[in-house]
């Protein structure tokens, strides 16, 4: 299958169609895939859950960061059937996007990382982020524990080297006028892929949307593949992509 836009030597390729047509075409394996599927949660002519999409998914990658609500993972649930889930991660935004007016305000989205077999065969690069010192120098980190949990009695060492778990909750500003209503920000999908997806693997999008997922890829020596149904969409993604991967002068 021919792709709609790509760029060999960053490494990234663009196709247009339906996820469910296209990517039993394309034959790949992928070491994440970053998806950002429709939630199915308003009226909106393309806010339509594609049926089987986690199933497929399956097929190419082991790992998998899925954007959504916890109406749309519940309701869903099922569709995850084979997944295992490791953790979430809550993107908290600077202003709400819910459209219920007799509820709390809703300020954030989840994604959540699955995967599937072993565990330890799943790429995790764990983010650290510099610890926080008070005026004494004491550390304001509730993770600094001087005896690390292992699930063991025993006797253990511990060398602090100053570095701390970065937090589950990463608080970025929305898209402000993007080029698709549900445009997440370069910056927590880079977040997402570090983790998750070895330098130089290869990221699966999809519903790759404004093109954000290999935006991010680009930006942190990742290549990527996405796929989007919507050819407005692909068209604006492939012009936004191109704009990254023109050569310097």
């Amino acid at each position: 299958m021919k792709p709609y836009w790509e760029d060999p030597d960053a490494g990234l390729a663009l196709y247009l169609g339906d996820m469910r047509e296209v990517l039993p075409a394309l034959d790949l394996h992928a070491d994440l895939v970053v998806a950002d599927p429709p939630y199915a949660e308003t009226s909106l002519a393309w806010d339509r859950w594609p049926d089987g999409w986690p199933t497929l998914a399956a097929t190419v990658a082991s790992s998998m960061w899925c954007f959504g609500s916890m109406r749309m993972f519940l309701d869903r649930r099922d569709d995850f059937t084979g997944w295992k889930l490791s953790q979430d991660f809550v993107w908290e935004k600077h202003n709400g996007s819910g459209f219920a007016r007799d509820r709390f305000r809703r300020v954030h989205e989840t994604a959540t990382h699955w995967y599937r077999g072993n565990w330890a065969s799943i790429h995790h690069e764990v983010p650290l982020i510099p610890a926080q010192f008070d005026a004494k120098g004491r550390t304001t980190s509730s993770s600094a524990v001087v005896v690390p949990h292992t699930g063991k009695i025993g006797a253990h060492s511990y060398a602090d080297t100053g570095m701390r778990l970065a937090r589950s909750v990463r608080r970025c500003p929305s898209v402000r006028r993007g080029i698709h209503p549900t445009q997440k920000p370069v910056e927590v999908v880079r977040e997402l892929i570090e983790y998750a997806c070895p330098p130089g693997g290869l990221v699966l999008d999809p519903f790759a949307g404004s093109g954000s997922t290999l935006d991010a890829a680009l930006r942190c020596g990742r290549r990527a593949t996405g796929i989007e149904a919507n050819e407005e969409y692909a068209e604006a993604a492939a012009r936004r992509l191109s704009a990254l991967t023109l050569p310097v002068a």
